[in-house]
């Protein structure tokens, strides 16, 4: 009888699709798992009697066709450092220990001992790394390469500015008619420098003298003071330096550390808005800044939204040092699992365009974020219930068939 095997074709696929349902259930809890669904079909029929077609009796159901539902996850924030979400179609690109190509979207990832980005079972983060300071998203896919345990060079301070208001109700020779403030900028070795503004109101209205000193203690020789004088309307703006004027520049040759003479501008415009005015309010300052900074110790590595790797340092500052690539397969439910939460190509994939995240269709990168397994738990139990039916079923015509051989045996005269 057929039956015995067509039962036995619905006991093996109903155990099969109870093993996916199994594996979706064991990865509820997997970032970036993409639950898998079964598809059944029918095997040929066979044409019973002499009208062709009238009696069909099918042999049974074929193994079921797992596919990967690549749908969009929950994005959960987790707040780590170095985790990342995509939000969107798309696959982070990574290479195994053999040197093949993978896709994930697993978003856990570290820095490994010789401060590679990796996964965290271990694969190499591909992308494109800062290299001689500039980074080049143009150049080939390589290994995320973190400057870890290493010092950001010092830069040398070759600007500055303050933003002040001197009190235009002052009274000359008074205290209120005089003002300082300081910066500290940075020589090329990364040492701190003290730079002092001195104002003085004159005996003419709406003038004022200016004079920008550094320690003498910090030179070979003694300095010799940038000095000049603002003038300003009656309005209080700021006319002379004017904004077309080149800016002062402050020289402070001959540094006592070896390090190089220093030419920093004064810039006292931001554009055409001056940053000095002289309203009739106490004088005082309300923004510094300048563009240098001492040799800084490597903090931490974090990943920003955007897929971009940040170096944060201990002066504050933060540098993007590389930048993660991404993968768009316009088949993916054809990618073949190889564990890890990887992928790999299969035979009718189409090829990957990788590129940056956000771009020609990819999807965006969320840092400090995961995203969360596609399996639903009601719906897995739903399914393992229909299946095991299935199953009980299927095993139901075993053993009727086999009562029935036994009652045809039986039929035979003694």
């Amino acid at each position: 009888m057929a039956s015995f095997s067509t039962a036995l074709s619905g006991l093996n696929a109903n155990t099969t699709a109870i093993d996916v349902v199994g594996n979706n259930l064991a990865n509820l809890n997997t970032d970036g798992f993409k639950a898998s669904t079964v598809s059944f079909h029918d095997l040929v029929t066979e044409s019973i009697g002499a009208d062709l077609g009238s009696t069909q009796v099918g042999f049974g159901v074929g193994a079921p066709v797992t596919l990967a539902e690549f749908t969009q996850g929950a994005i959960q924030s987790t707040g780590g450092p170095l985790d990342a979400a995509i939000q969107g179609d798309g696959f982070f690109v990574v290479t195994d220990s053999s040197g093949a190509t993978d896709y994930t979207r697993g978003g856990n990832f570290e820095v490994s001992a010789n401060g590679t980005l990796t996964t965290s079972t271990g694969e190499s983060v591909q992308g494109w790394s800062m290299i001689d300071g500039v980074l080049n998203t143009n150049n080939p896919l390589g290994d995320i390469t973190v400057p870890t345990g290493t010092l950001a060079p010092p830069v040398t301070t070759t600007a500055t500015s303050v933003s002040l208001n001197l009190d235009a109700s002052a009274t000359p020779g008074t205290p209120t008619g005089s003002f300082s403030t300081s910066v500290q900028v940075y020589d090329s070795l990364g040492t701190a420098h003290t730079v002092t503004f001195a104002f003085t109101q004159t005996a003419t209205p709406n003038q004022w003298n200016y004079s920008v000193t550094v320690p003498n203690s910090d030179l070979t020789a003694a300095d010799i003071p940038l000095t000049g004088t603002l003038t300003f309307n009656s309005n209080g703006t700021l006319t002379s330096p004017a904004a077309t004027d080149a800016p002062p520049v402050i020289n402070i040759p001959g540094l006592a550390d070896g390090a190089s003479d220093m030419n920093v501008t004064w810039n006292m415009f931001n554009g055409t808005t001056p940053t000095i005015t002289q309203f009739a309010a106490v004088s005082a300052t309300s923004a510094l800044s300048q563009n240098g900074s001492a040799a800084a110790n490597l903090v931490s590595v974090g990943l920003a939204n955007g897929g971009q790797v940040l170096a944060s340092y201990s002066d504050g500052q933060q540098v993007v040092v590389g930048q993660m690539a991404m993968a768009t397969i316009r088949n993916p439910e054809s990618l073949v699992a190889v564990g890890d939460n990887d992928y790999q190509l299969g035979a009718n994939s189409a090829l990957p365009a990788i590129g940056l995240p956000g771009t020609g269709g990819r999807g965006l990168v969320l840092g400090g974020s995961v995203e969360a397994s596609t399996v639903d738990i009601a719906t897995e139990f739903t399914n393992l219930i229909i299946f095991q039916r299935g199953y009980e079923a299927n095993a139901k015509v075993i053993t009727t068939v086999d009562q029935l051989s036994q009652d045809t045996i039986n039929l035979k005269p003694e």
